[in-house]
């Protein structure tokens, strides 16, 4: 808690944040807006914005068993305190598809951020280029792709003008930048899709993420009691990405103009689902486009289509269920991690996806082999507070609480004593966790 004897270290001390918040409070009076605590802050969400807008990120597949196996598979890995260890410095850093990160914490692609604040993804894209984390940018946006960077770019910016001392490195040169992926939905119109991963590349995003389990939308009860599909309601976002894509528009725009749903039905989620032919294909395309820059598959769920990925050519995966709202009833994504670890995990880049909501979520992720993890509905859950405020306060508290574990937990550094270590942790086969927050209560 000291900040005047903190030896300097490759991260920036984000424990730091929590002794900022408390003396705003003892010193001026000045104390947060809205509750981190996961369960409070998904509760106070829920009065912050519409029906339509909340379970749009918020409704589960079916009766929400898979959200709930989620939190519940996080409930059963504990961690194994260390004590008498020297954590003065931590090293959160890690090195993701050649960009060096302060840590090992990505954006995940969330769509249609319009919902949730008026500037839509251009909230995430600042706050992850202040922070030097990667974000990833939904094929659903409501901004145009070149916005998004240029924001993205203009906060990675700022940050390194005002940061001497913690600047990380990709491998495009210099550092200005932050690690920006473009998460494809794919459709059956390659013309349509390769406009759309060329005005990614040339953007500056350089890994490409396909997701694989939503080729149309789960069984969603939440949502079909609000006929909560945004795409169908007049002047609601949600076509924008079309609408900024000059294929897209020059082949069906007009079509668009008789049917607002066109451009989700037939790029999005057109409910075809593709084979891992065209995934050979889409990697191909990518490959060449972008000089060999990684290709990610993302909603692996089994060691079998995890090795197949990486016999197609995939360079990584997503571990994912994508977070409990496609296939209800089916296995944790946490549960599914040792086994692909223990398939590909020397061969690929392993992400983890769906469940993480604090410090210590992160690191039994990473402990089970992940190399870094996907946050979502956290951010979101911020930034429908307060914007920018909101985001920025979510992502910087769930920074400071994985530091301050690495620290009261006797882990200095994440990679030589966190991640791939199972000694860390300690499996408990019973018990659930007290769920006292449903996420699908009106």
């Amino acid at each position: 808690m000291d900040s005047e004897n903190k030896p300097k270290g490759p991260s920036p001390h984000y424990s730091l944040y929590q002794r900022e918040i408390f003396k705003r409070g003892g010193t001026v009076g000045q104390f947060p807006h809205f509750s981190i605590h996961p369960e409070e802050l998904q509760e106070s969400t829920k009065k912050k914005l519409s029906d339509r807008s909340y379970f749009y990120a918020n409704a589960n597949a079916g009766v929400g068993w898979t959200d709930q196996a989620n939190r519940e598979a996080f409930y059963r890995w504990r961690i194994v305190p260390r004590t008498c260890v020297d954590t003065n410095v931590r090293d959160l850093t890690t090195t993701l598809f050649g960009h060096l990160i302060p840590a090992p914490i990505l954006f995940a692609p969330i769509g249609i951020n319009k919902l949730y604040s008026p500037l839509g993804e251009l909230v995430p894209a600042r706050i992850a280029g202040e922070l030097g984390l990667p974000y990833c940018l939904s094929t659903v946006a409501t901004q145009p792709i070149e916005e998004v960077a240029r924001v993205n770019d203009e906060a990675a910016s700022v940050r390194n003008e005002s940061n001497s001392v913690h600047q990380y490195d990709g491998p495009n040169g210099g550092n200005a930048k932050s690690p920006r992926f473009f998460q494809l939905y794919m459709g059956h119109d390659d013309e349509v899709t390769l406009s759309l991963i060329t005005r990614a590349w040339m953007s500056g995003f350089d890994v490409l993420m396909l997701t694989t389990d939503t080729w149309q939308l789960g069984w969603r009860p939440k949502d079909i009691n609000l006929a909560n599909y945004t795409f169908y309601h007049q002047g609601t976002p949600g076509n924008e990405m079309g609408l900024s894509d000059p294929v897209f528009m020059r082949k069906y725009g007009k079509d668009l103009e008789r049917d607002q749903g066109k451009w989700i039905d037939y790029s999005v989620w057109h409910g075809k689902a593709h084979t891992w032919d065209k995934v050979r294909w889409a990697i191909q395309e990518w490959k060449r486009l972008s000089g060999g820059r990684p290709f990610v598959i993302k909603g692996i769920q089994s060691a079998e289509d995890a090795r197949t990925a990486l016999e197609v050519g995939c360079d990584g995966v997503v571990v994912t269920n994508h977070a409990g709202r496609q296939v209800d009833g089916a296995i944790a994504s946490l549960d599914a991690l040792p086994e692909i670890v223990e398939a590909v995990g020397d061969k690929m880049t392993i992400l983890f996806d769906s469940g993480i909501r604090t410090g210590s979520d992160v690191f039994k992720a990473l402990a089970l082999g992940a190399h870094a993890v996907m946050v979502g509905r956290l951010w979101v859950w911020g930034m429908s507070h307060e914007g920018d405020v909101g985001c920025r306060h979510v992502m910087k508290s769930l920074l400071a609480e994985l530091d301050i574990t690495l620290t009261v937990a006797g882990y200095p550094s994440i990679q030589k004593n966190v991640w791939r270590n199972k000694d860390a942790l300690r499996f408990n086969p019973s018990g659930v966790p007290p769920m006292s927050n449903d996420s699908d209560k009106f």
